[in-house]
């Protein structure tokens, strides 16, 4: 396999216990990385080369984990942005409560996981910041407005920072999975699954490794070093 350049390479992912994330860690370690991973629950000591406790709406936590990581592991080359949450509901019944977890969780965390790696990767002009969002997020879905405006907000944020990072050799991306088969998928019932399904020309969902080797692509200091500010989607065709 040719190398996509991520061999011992520091790269800190949000959310990284379960799901897309627990496939990002993994993949990027096959790859030779560093990774630092965060939780809030759900610890698998087995992965990672080193995993933190934080909770990425608590700014003060995020400071101390970018402090960590580069104590213990090194200068942060990558961050992957993916600690996510849903709270769904119709908006007349959406409560502000459901509103306000999900801002600050998708969309508040991606701001305060970055803002203290951003200032020493433009100090040491390298760099990739790969965040997750969703297709929600690009076109909308029912009962999820508040995730779909946290990740349609994560699509502003990457790609005003792409413009702002780039003097600095510093690149910024996202990806933005369709359904993917994670616990996310677990609530919804059979028959809108069979009907989601219809509407996906790959006629299936996603593996959390697929996102994964989406994510990893752009990390790469190799493979996507001229791309900055795009946003690659993971989604069968269901969106284009």
């Amino acid at each position: 396999m040719a190398s996509l350049g991520l061999e011992d390479q520091v790269v800190l992912v949000t959310g990284g216990n379960r799901g897309i994330g627990a496939a990002i860690v993994n993949l990027l370690l096959e790859l030779g990385a560093k990774v630092a991973y965060t939780y809030r629950s759900d610890y698998n000591p087995q992965m990672g080369s080193l995993a933190i406790s934080a909770d990425v709406t608590d700014k003060a936590a995020m400071e101390e984990v970018t402090q960590k990581v580069e104590e213990q592991l090194g200068p942060i080359y990558g961050v992957v942005a993916n600690a996510g949450i849903t709270r769904d509901n119709f908006f007349p019944k959406l409560t502000t409560a459901d509103w306000d977890a999900v801002i600050d969780t998708n969309l508040k965390g991606v701001y305060n996981t970055l803002k203290p790696v951003i200032p020493k990767m433009y100090e040491r002009r390298s760099g990739s910041v790969v965040c997750i969002t969703s297709i929600s997020g690009e076109r909308g879905n029912l009962g999820q407005t508040n995730y779909a405006a946290s990740k349609a907000g994560t699509i502003g944020l990457t790609k005003s920072l792409a413009l702002e990072a780039a003097r600095y050799g510093v690149r910024a991306n996202t990806v933005s999975p369709g359904f993917i088969e994670t616990d996310m998928l677990t609530p919804i019932s059979d028959k809108v699954k069979q009907r989601i399904l219809s509407e996906i020309p790959l006629s299936r969902f996603g593996k959390p490794e697929e996102v994964a080797w989406a994510v990893a692509f752009l990390l790469s200091p190799i493979a996507s070093s001229y791309v900055t500010g795009t946003v690659v989607r993971v989604n069968g065709a269901h969106h284009t």
